[in-house]
């Protein structure tokens, strides 16, 4: 997934246009776009909009942002909506490989009385969005197999930092926020599932998207959370790798391919090692995904 777009769960005609803005994911937001007063219709509208939309051939996948475990309203939010058969759940403040077995354990249940087979439900963990997620970064390996994938979030991080700001005045994450998101990074290659990077809340600052998620991209993540259509050409835009890239990476399975027992390879003057060849067939991976 290279574009996953939010849209509150009660958006009404906001659903409709995030389907079609072209996002390889659409996350109906039950968590902080929804106050705690609005909760009650905003699940009933997302199993409404799911029963609707989840049979259609030609869509995004489907994720719902429930509550987190420490709120008292994920039983709530996963009553509401398994029926409907969301793709996937996105996780708030997922903190570690214990929280995941215990999400796991709730949708279990929940698919066992809809009917639904054991593990049809994914789950995109936030993983770092807390001081404590952070640390917990690195447990999600073999936790569950739902896991596709972790990502994180700076905003909540620095309202418990008590933080002023989370980017400087040009734009940049501060050294605090910078940490949490190379510890996503780490976290999700330990646990074998791809990084997410997060949303860029200054929407409307398209050169400015543009260039952090080409960092996003050479630093390894795969995919961009997103709060408004107008960023998900952008985000599809930059994690689609060119015609260029793919020929080479082709080229380098192709090399190591006619050398099986080589640990490096000469293409056109460069040496090429192993490492090149995992990250080459990573990328080839992504064009069929």
């Amino acid at each position: 997934m290279r574009s996953l777009l939010f849209v509150p769960a009660d958006g009404g005609p906001k659903l409709d246009k995030a389907m079609a803005s072209g996002a390889d994911a659409v996350i109906i937001d039950l968590e902080d776009s929804i106050t705690p007063d609005r909760k009650p219709a905003a699940r009933a509208a997302c199993l409404e909009f799911l029963k609707s939309a989840q049979p259609k051939t030609q869509r995004p996948r489907l994720l719902v942002r429930i509550n987190g475990l420490d709120t008292a309203m994920t039983d709530a939010d996963l009553d509401a909506i398994v029926a409907g058969r969301p793709d996937a759940v996105v996780f708030p403040k997922a903190e570690g490989g214990a929280s995941a077995v215990h999400l796991d354990a709730k949708l279990t249940a929940r698919e066992a009385i809809a009917g639904l087979p054991e593990g049809s439900i994914k789950v995109l963990a936030q993983a770092v969005e807390s001081a404590a997620g952070l640390f917990l970064a690195g447990t999600f390996r073999d936790a569950s197999k739902r896991l596709i994938g972790m990502t994180w979030g700076p905003e909540d991080i620095s309202a418990e930092l008590g933080a002023e700001a989370n980017r400087d005045e040009h734009g940049m994450l501060t050294e605090p926020y910078r940490l949490a998101r190379n510890i996503c990074l780490y976290g999700a290659a330990v646990a074998k599932i791809p990084a997410i990077e997060t949303v860029y809340v200054d929407f409307r600052n398209t050169e400015g998207l543009r260039r952090d998620t080409e960092a996003a991209r050479r630093d390894g993540f795969t995919g961009r959370l997103a709060i408004h259509p107008a960023q998900v050409p952008v985000i599809n835009d930059v994690f689609t790798p060119s015609a260029e890239q793919i020929e080479k990476a082709k080229a380098v399975i192709a090399a190591f391919a006619a050398q099986p027992g080589a640990g490096a390879v000469g293409i056109d003057g460069k040496m090429y090692d192993r490492p090149h060849l995992v990250r080459a067939q990573a990328l080839l991976a992504r064009t069929k995904g």
